[in-house]
């Protein structure tokens, strides 16, 4: 087996063994984050209806005005993330970091959405 093709077996295996212990509800939705080289995703998503309920990324017109590096793009989605949800009603949401470890950007974009009263 060639290396990258041991990362992402890694990568998958990490991801199935976080996801297999959350789980979304419709009073606590799923935070689930996608973090590519360019752009952050986040949304909320309920797995019981299997619905996502809210959702807020970096590659909007309206997120071209954040200057900075990913970290920045990713506080910012988070603290847009947590004005929806606060709309919405939502005040609880269960964190899914997929593969990623829980620092830097992912870290960026938790601290934004508590900052702006999501818990976790």
């Amino acid at each position: 087996m060639s290396n990258l093709t041991q990362k992402l077996a890694n990568r998958l295996l990490r991801k199935l063994r976080v996801r297999a212990r959350i789980a979304g509800t419709a009073q606590r939705p799923r935070l689930s984050v996608f973090i590519s080289n360019k752009h952050v995703s986040a949304q909320l998503i309920d797995d019981d209806t299997q619905r996502t309920l809210l959702s807020a990324t970096s590659a909007t017109a309206k997120a071209a005005a954040v200057t900075g590096n990913l970290s920045a793009k990713a506080a910012w989605v988070g603290s847009e993330i947590a004005k929806k949800a606060k709309k919405a009603g939502i005040k609880q949401v269960v964190l899914d970091r997929g593969s990623r470890q829980y620092k830097a950007r992912l870290q960026a974009l938790a601290d934004a959405a508590r900052q702006e009263g999501l818990e976790f």
